[in-house]
């Protein structure tokens, strides 16, 4: 990455919440990207490429929103691995709690993009508790998608209007 890109980084995470479009579902999909890549302790840089291809995907070419993503999620990577005030059980309540408050994010939740972070992990005892994530961010995507369809609905519709 350039120079300028992270030093324009380091200033965005002061400032997120001002200066990045859509700030809140960035940091959710760092949230979901950082479950299932802290659930591996020997999580190495293949990881984030991966997360990187998912995100150019997402923004449809935007490197530098992009960029953002995966340092993002790197963030949230180390915090949990440092043993610092979060941890696997955190993050998960946090992203339960944000799908209650925005429940639109749960279409964010993408299984399928999610695999290739699975299918890296050769430690089988990871690679099951990765599943066991997945079946659970599923699960939760689904049930966030059926008991919160009408609001979904009505925050799309404000979403429309308003942009």
């Amino acid at each position: 990455m350039k120079l300028s890109f992270r030093l324009k980084h380091h200033f965005f995470s002061a400032f997120r919440e001002f200066f990045v479009h859509h700030h809140g579902s960035l940091e959710f999909r760092a949230k979901i990207f950082a479950l299932l890549i802290s659930s591996n302790e020997d999580a190495d840089e293949e990881n984030y490429t991966i997360v990187e291809k998912i995100a150019l995907d997402i923004y449809k070419g935007d490197q530098d929103r992009a960029d953002l993503l995966v340092l993002t999620t790197r963030e949230l990577v180390k915090k949990v691995h440092d043993i610092s005030s979060l941890d696997i059980d955190t993050l998960v309540s946090h992203i339960q709690k944000e799908l209650k408050i925005i429940p639109r994010y749960a279409k964010k939740i993408d299984i399928e993009s999610l695999k290739p972070l699975t299918e890296i992990n050769r430690d089988i005892d990871t690679l099951a508790y990765q599943k066991n994530i997945l079946e659970f961010l599923q699960n939760l995507k689904d049930d966030t998608l059926c008991s919160q369809k009408s609001q979904i609905e009505k925050d799309e519709k404000n979403l429309i209007a308003k942009y």
